[in-house]
């Protein structure tokens, strides 16, 4: 029957976990916790893994990389984070053998996030299971470094940033020479990602370091257009955070070394959020991201298309993907009692256009609110805002660059859709659609995993991405 038991890589043997599924007798191997790159020094590029003697044991996940808690006043994780967790189906009868890989690389924008997801009562929310099993494929999940000890950058070789990329580049490579042992097929690799992980994996498919390395990219809202997805500015922010921590901040290369050596703790805790009376929409306030480094991504992402021309591509948006943001920047939206006027709306709108200065935010106010009439509903206006800070953050640049990839496309194929399953946030009004974030519960199969929590459309609805995603990792249509 079949079952992998201990799989040899580069780095020595691992032994994953075996677990039955069901009354059919197929089985799904899961390898939690297997090194990527050495455990990574603060600020410093991701290097290989020496290996190990004897067998791994991979049956537990690894701590996620440090990353502020939600209260953002202490951390969570470690620095040595660089594991990823593999599935692997199996049929009755003999092991599996060239299956198609899909790498997932989470959200969280650039901030948070771990290979497991979300986890309430050991259900984790990316558990590859149900995508394995369902579409018999192998799916990898990986970690990577997020916060200022993944994005920092002074905007020059002394911190020349982007290692959470570098470290997803490094996952994908170990994939690629290591997934023939586990029953893949290291030429036909789909990466895949949401929000910031989406922007990540349309940057991969960009950056000339890739070359050869994945055959396919899905981008589910966010694209490395998006206004949030690149620094221009890091060295801004390399000296903030310098100054929090007492570094000096005259010149670069003081700066670089000083950061290098402060405790990884207080560099992570040093990076606050802003959630409440913000400055400007909060889309704006992101600032680690990754930067345009001269080496990882050579030039702006909009010149970079012709690095994806033989990459098959699929990108969509949720259609109220802004409104968790928009919720931040206009709470009343939430408020059934609480009115939201033309002025919020106008000044929403300039906050966002800021680099269009009062021209680009009156045209842009017009075209939004054209249909109003003289006494709008309160509903249409509120409907108007999620529009808004949806199209600016995620829909028109997505559009952009499904265009960009399309008159590159070699070989490559190019793919959208839009994801409309309205919101289960019970606290919701009624009109709000399928948020940001609303579309991974269906694509990781939680209808199924959990059944309790959901209705039988549900189901179909995730049987249904399911198959598409997977039937595009196996054959890019």
């Amino acid at each position: 029957m079949g079952r992998l038991g201990v799989v040899h890589t580069e780095g020595g043997f691992v032994e994953g976990e075996s677990k039955k599924l069901g009354l059919f007798g197929s089985y799904i191997d899961i390898f939690r916790g297997i090194p990527f790159a050495a455990p990574p020094k603060t600020l410093e590029d991701p290097q290989p893994h020496p290996g190990w003697d004897g067998t791994l044991k991979a049956k537990e996940f690894k701590k996620r990389c440090m990353q502020v808690k939600l209260t953002q006043t202490d951390v969570r994780g470690s620095e040595d984070c660089l594991y990823l967790n593999i599935w692997v189906p199996q049929g009755r009868k003999q092991v599996s053998t060239k299956l198609p890989v899909m790498v997932y690389i989470y959200g969280g924008a650039f901030l948070l996030g771990g290979s497991q997801g979300a986890n309430f009562l050991d259900n984790y929310l990316y558990d590859g299971e149900e995508i394995a099993v369902r579409g018999n494929v192998i799916v990898v999940t990986i970690n990577y470094r997020v916060g200022p000890l993944g994005f920092l950058s002074t905007g020059d070789e002394n911190l020349p940033g982007n290692y959470g990329l570098k470290d997803q580049h490094m996952a994908i490579a170990w994939v690629k020479r290591n997934i023939k042992a586990f029953g893949g097929d290291p030429d036909n690799i789909t990466i895949f990602g949401e929000s910031a992980g989406a922007a990540s994996v349309s940057l991969q498919t960009l950056s000339p370091k890739n070359k050869g390395l994945f055959k396919r990219a899905i981008s589910q809202s966010g694209v490395g257009l998006c206004s949030w997805a690149i620094q221009r500015d890091p060295l801004v922010w390399a000296k903030k955070l310098g100054e929090k921590v007492g570094c000096s901040t005259d010149n670069t290369t003081v700066l670089a070394n000083c950061l290098r050596i402060t405790d990884p703790k207080a560099l992570t805790l040093a990076y606050h959020m802003q959630l409440t009376h913000l400055p400007m929409p909060l889309v704006h306030t992101l600032a680690l991201a990754p930067v345009v480094d001269g080496d990882f991504l050579p030039d702006v992402p909009e010149k970079l298309f012709a690095n994806s021309a033989d990459i098959d591509y699929l990108a969509g948006v949720n259609n109220m993907d802004g409104h968790i943001f928009a919720g931040v920047d206009v709470p009343a939206i939430n408020r059934p009692l609480v009115k939201v006027t033309a002025d919020q709306v106008y000044n929403l709108v300039k906050g966002l256009t800021v680099d269009r200065g009062e021209a680009g935010a009156n045209a842009t106010y017009n075209i939004y609110t054209q249909s109003w009439g003289d006494k709008p509903e309160q509903e249409v206006v509120k409907k108007t805002v999620v529009d808004l800070v949806t199209d600016y953050i995620f829909l028109i640049p997505t559009q952009v660059a499904l265009d960009l990839h399309l008159q590159n496309a070699k070989s490559g194929k190019t793919y959208s859709y839009v994801f409309s399953e309205p919101s289960r946030m019970p606290i919701y009004p009624r009109w709000v659609g399928a948020d940001h974030a609303d579309d991974l519960q269906y694509v990781f199969g939680k209808p199924f995993a959990t059944p309790l929590g959901y209705w039988p459309k549900h189901r179909t609805l995730s049987k249904n991405m399911i198959a598409y995603w997977t039937n595009f990792a196996r054959t890019g249509s």
